[in-house]
């Protein structure tokens, strides 16, 4: 058995693609518009995986974009999706000046989470040993739920 993807249904494709993209740095491996059925898969690799994916070895998330209106409640629901970085202060700095919510914040240096555009729990774990407690987030408070 071979782990193939994570499907999250997306409501704002060019917004969800900015959040998974720009701010968190995963990349576009493959795109497909499917007119008849009225919908857009995209499959996102994180950087370190690329190759892999492109070579249909590595995990990715299929954003779903279906080109009908529809709403998709209790993103919590699917549970969160979890990423290793490299420097987790880094990264929710970047995603915090992009406007992203710090739902819990790195206060240990080791975990955060952020929700995508569409309501989707994302878990951000530090690589390695957890980084020694930096404001502002070690007295930074959490915000809404993830």
């Amino acid at each position: 058995m071979q782990f193939l993807h994570t499907m999250v249904r997306v409501k704002d494709l060019d917004r969800s693609l900015a959040f998974y993209c720009d701010q968190l740095g995963l990349q576009q491996v493959r795109r497909s518009d499917h007119e008849q059925g009225r919908f857009t898969l995209v499959f996102l690799a994180a950087p370190e995986d690329v190759e892999l994916a492109r070579e249909r070895n590595a995990p990715l998330i299929e954003l779903t974009h279906n080109w009908d209106p529809e709403d998709y409640d209790g993103g919590r629901n699917f549970g969160h999706l979890a990423f290793r970085v490299d420097d987790i202060y880094a990264l929710c700095a970047k995603l915090q000046a992009a406007g992203v919510t710090i739902n819990r914040p790195p206060r240990d240096g080791r975990m955060a989470f952020v929700r995508s555009p569409d309501g989707i729990s994302v878990e951000l774990l530090q690589r390695g040993d957890a980084l020694p407690p930096q404001e502002p987030w070690s007295s930074m408070p959490n915000t809404g739920s993830w």
